[in-house]
């Protein structure tokens, strides 16, 4: 009888350590007991199962990056562009991802693709290409309601990179090109300016005192002579051009006005001869 009794006990010790599981800390436990979700989520640590009767399936709540393949699509203004994201999830209700869904990964996979397709299709190629913080908070609330009912959070999604036909690269290219050019040619306009701006106001200084400009020539003289030339070239004065120019002008007038008076003594003189004329012949 005891012999019987310590065979039992036996069995029955080891049926139960047959039961003993062992949970990571980055995972939870659903406990299905035959064949129905029994009891509260297995924590991390050691629990225990009833053989045959119970059935446990870990889930594994870190969080999944998952990178989605690039989706070719069309934008809002007609561009063709392929465009690829990454995807980062987790589990929070174990329950729900173990029984609402068959494989939550794949699932979450292709809502990913097909919400990155319809976004595409939302959306100008200036905003695929510069403004992607709406985007991604775009694709996050269209994941968002799919991910609930499966048990799983969103933790953030971002768009990768964007591929672009060559010949709109080349385009863009030229534009920006274009562009640059436009911006340096507006420059180096400003630039000249404020230049003739300042050369001005340096003119109407110096003719206010003429001695400033003979020095600004020594000045220039002796900057040239600075640089060890052979040769020094002296700009001729500017007053004494002006002197020229002022006579030239007045000789012309002066010449041309004895031409003027020449031209009105010879009508004189001859008017004079008609009225003698016939005072001869009488």
């Amino acid at each position: 009888m005891v012999t019987a009794v310590v065979i039992v006990a036996v069995l029955l010790l080891l049926w139960l350590v047959t039961g003993v599981r062992v949970v990571q800390q980055y995972e939870r436990g659903v406990v299905f007991r035959l064949g129905r979700v029994s009891g509260r989520v297995r924590e991390p640590g050691v629990t225990l199962l009833l053989p045959v009767l119970d059935r446990m399936r870990k889930v594994n709540v870190q969080v999944v990056t998952m990178p989605v393949p690039a989706q070719e699509g069309i934008t809002k203004d007609n561009v063709s562009v392929s465009v690829d994201a990454v995807l980062y999830f987790r589990v929070i209700d174990p329950v729900k991802a173990t029984v609402d869904v068959q494989n939550y990964a794949f699932a979450m996979l292709q809502v990913a693709q097909t919400s990155l397709r319809s976004i595409i299709g939302k959306s100008e190629l200036d905003d695929l290409l510069s403004g992607r913080e709406n985007l991604h908070q775009g694709l996050e609330v269209m994941l968002e309601s799919p991910a609930t009912g499966w048990g799983v959070h969103i933790d953030r999604v971002e768009i990768k990179d964007v591929s672009l036909p060559d010949s709109m690269k080349r385009s863009m290219a030229r534009q920006a090109e274009a562009d640059r050019e436009r911006r340096a040619r507006i420059i180096t306009a400003d630039g000249e300016f404020q230049a003739a701006a300042k050369l001005a106001e340096a003119a109407a200084k110096m003719s206010e005192t003429p001695a400033a400009m003979q020095l600004r020539l020594l000045q220039t003289v002796v900057e040239v002579a600075a640089e060890k030339n052979s040769t020094l070239v002296l700009p001729f004065p500017v007053e004494l051009l002006r002197f020229f120019d002022a006579s030239t002008a007045r000789i012309a007038a002066e010449g041309s006005g004895d031409a003027g008076d020449a031209a009105v003594e010879a009508p004189a003189q001859g008017a004079a001869v008609p009225a003698q004329a016939p005072a001869d012949g009488s």
